[in-house]
């Protein structure tokens, strides 16, 4: 019986049957075919189950696969997958029940390139990749670019819900990054879909988010639901580039309300690559062009009326009433002093948000003349109605 024996082992146990008969018995023994190798891997992968893949000989060994091998075979690792706590189980012998448990360290591999990690398998092999406790950003980015993650080109579904412009349902894809090298026959490299990209598909940050506490909700086949904090005003500031998480299918984008933001961060926050291209708000009343108007996000309510041509000749100039629609579904409504010479406050110079109402009130005199022209109208009708029948 050689099963479980290596050739050198097997060929030196039937010489020692020899050694009865023969002085120097020497046997060579060599691998015609090697038969395919079963190997079954779960966890962070993206398709779990048993695989069966074949191992060429050559020489005295088998061309077995390795670990990073059939990561790759099952459909790479997930955005979860701790990579640091790789298990693999193994049968010691025919004779013993018990298993023997390698664990190995794909990061090593990534960050050192410890060769010695990727280590070779044999028939019967079974791969489990547990699930991180703790999720690392910058290690994220880096299990996203490794040769073993999730394959490329794959739609990811996701959602996006809480302060961005249109919440829901989203189907992400990758896409190759751009280059400016013509003459590399490599295949391009492809950017997995992100937080931003996310953000800015649901049509960017509405101006209450608060983009401190940003949450990426994550379901895990071999663990808990992760939740992952993101601040992106360490994006912002400081150009934290792990922050921006990248993504995996499933995963749950929760933008929450702010509940204080100064004027300062609502204007930094307009000119974020997240947040929308332009806005709409509504001036209506006594102004040149009353109706919607798409003004760049964070404008001051002086250049939405400038926006709209500036008050006709009918308009109330000395204040307008601001009408805005809060989050919680409330309405508030109050009277703003215009003055163009102010500049961004929220006293008489207010930021807009998306829908925000402007209207523009008559004033007194047109009021008036309004009220007359009413009251007066029935008899300038039966004054007319005299002319016509020739009285």
């Amino acid at each position: 019986a050689v099963q479980g024996k290596t050739l050198k082992q097997a060929s030196g146990e039937i010489a020692a049957k020899y050694a009865p008969y023969l002085t120097r018995p020497i046997i060579t023994i060599s691998l015609i075919t090697a038969r395919p190798m079963t190997i079954a891997i779960a966890g962070e992968v993206n398709r779990p189950g048993t695989y069966t893949v074949p191992a060429a000989a050559t020489g005295e060994n088998t061309n077995v696969p390795v670990v990073t091998r059939i990561i790759k075979l099952a459909g790479g690792t997930t955005q979860a997958a701790n990579i640091r706590q790789v298990q693999i189980r193994r049968q010691r012998s025919l004779s013993s029940s018990d298993d023997q448990v390698i664990k190995v360290d794909l990061a090593q591999l990534v960050q050192s390139g410890d060769i010695r990690q990727d280590l070779r398998l044999r028939d019967g092999d079974s791969i489990f990749i547990p699930a991180t406790q703790n999720v690392d950003l910058a290690e994220a980015q880096r299990l996203a670019t490794t040769n073993f993650a999730a394959a490329s080109n794959r739609p990811l579904r996701i959602a996006v819900v809480g302060e961005v412009n249109r919440p829901g349902p989203y189907t992400l894809t990758e896409k190759p990054e751009a280059t400016t090298d013509t003459t590399s026959s490599s295949a391009p490299n492809v950017q997995v879909p992100t937080v931003t990209q996310a953000i800015q598909t649901a049509g960017g940050i509405t101006q209450s988010a608060d983009i401190r506490r940003i949450q990426v909700r994550r379901i895990t086949r071999s663990g808990p639901e992760q939740t992952i904090q993101i601040d992106f005003w360490q994006l912002l500031q400081g150009g934290d580039l792990k922050q921006d998480l990248p993504l995996q299918d499933g995963d749950t984008i929760v933008i929450p309300t702010a509940t204080a933001l100064s004027a300062s961060e609502a204007t930094r926050l307009a000119t974020a690559s997240f947040a929308p291209n332009r806005i709409t708000v509504n001036v209506v009343g006594e102004v040149v062009k009353p109706g919607a108007v798409e003004v760049p996000p964070n404008t001051p309510l002086n250049q939405a009326l400038l926006a709209a041509g500036g008050f006709n000749s009918r308009a109330r100039k000395r204040n307008v009433t601001f009408i805005r629609l809060n989050p919680d579904g409330t309405v508030s409504q109050r009277s703003i002093e215009v003055d163009f010479a102010q500049g961004l406050n929220d006293t008489t110079n207010p930021a807009l948000r998306n829908n925000d109402t402007v209207i523009v009130g008559k004033s007194t005199l047109a009021g008036v003349a309004d009220t007359l022209g009413t009251f007066l109208s029935p008899v300038t009708g039966l004054l007319g109605l005299v002319r016509l029948l020739g009285f």
